[in-house]
């Protein structure tokens, strides 16, 4: 990998996205957990659009300058006792949880709008081939991704809120030894695919890629 102007550019173009990206995914987390009674994120300056609330030195900063199109922020704190006592609190942790990747396909949804409002009005500021538009279609790509990686049932990702919800009691004592190793899966999961040359998100990227390119050209017509 060679560490020049380029690759810092590159770096950049994925990092400012994926800030603004994990924001709207935290706040989510916090404003979700507010809203079902539990305020510890929003005492502690969580429930905020501000990037530098939920920087996370790996997820946030690393694995964007190494090229790597997803990440994630430092986790929004939840105390599910505190949930109000009409909410049962696996069910409120896991609808906390999916707030974040719903947040991120809204953004996305906002986004692609956005694009086809620049492409369908020639005299917009932006057109399909400037930096603008590039922009946006790498929020719309990342805010997928996004989503996806964290539906993955892999703790402490928000897919795996969603699977200990599901869980039957039968099962659960062997789901949660497979929490235990879940920092470990998660690496694997982020590390193996790219050293093997294989896209974890080639399906979600090519569905992306299509509905973008749809959108684009009903607009320009």
């Amino acid at each position: 990998m060679r560490f020049d102007e380029a690759w810092l550019v590159h770096g950049l173009f994925i990092l400012i996205p994926l800030w603004l990206s994990l924001s709207v995914h935290e706040w989510a987390h916090a404003w979700t957990a507010w809203r079902l009674g539990d305020d510890t994120a929003q005492r502690l300056g969580r429930m905020t659009l501000n990037p530098l609330a939920h920087i996370d030195p790996i997820g946030t900063l690393l694995l964007p300058l190494l090229g790597i199109p997803f990440g994630w922020a430092k986790p929004v704190p939840v105390q599910p006792h505190r949930f109000h006592p009409s909410v049962n609190m696996r069910t409120g942790m896991m609808i906390t949880a999916l707030a974040g990747p719903i947040a991120n396909l809204v953004l996305a949804a906002a986004c692609l709008a956005l694009l086809a409002t620049l492409v369908h009005f020639p005299r917009a500021p932006a057109g399909p081939g400037q930096k603008a538009v590039e922009f946006i279609i790498q929020m719309i790509l990342l805010n997928v991704i996004l989503a996806a990686f964290n539906a993955l049932p892999i703790p402490p990702l928000d897919g795996s809120r969603v699977a200990d919800w599901l869980m039957p009691e039968v099962l659960r004592p062997a789901w949660q030894g497979l929490c235990r190793l879940g920092p470990f899966a998660l690496m694997a999961v982020i590390f193996l695919p790219r050293a093997a040359g294989v896209s974890l998100f080639e399906w979600p990227i090519k569905g992306t890629f299509y509905l973008i390119q749809h959108v684009m050209t009903l607009a320009g017509g």
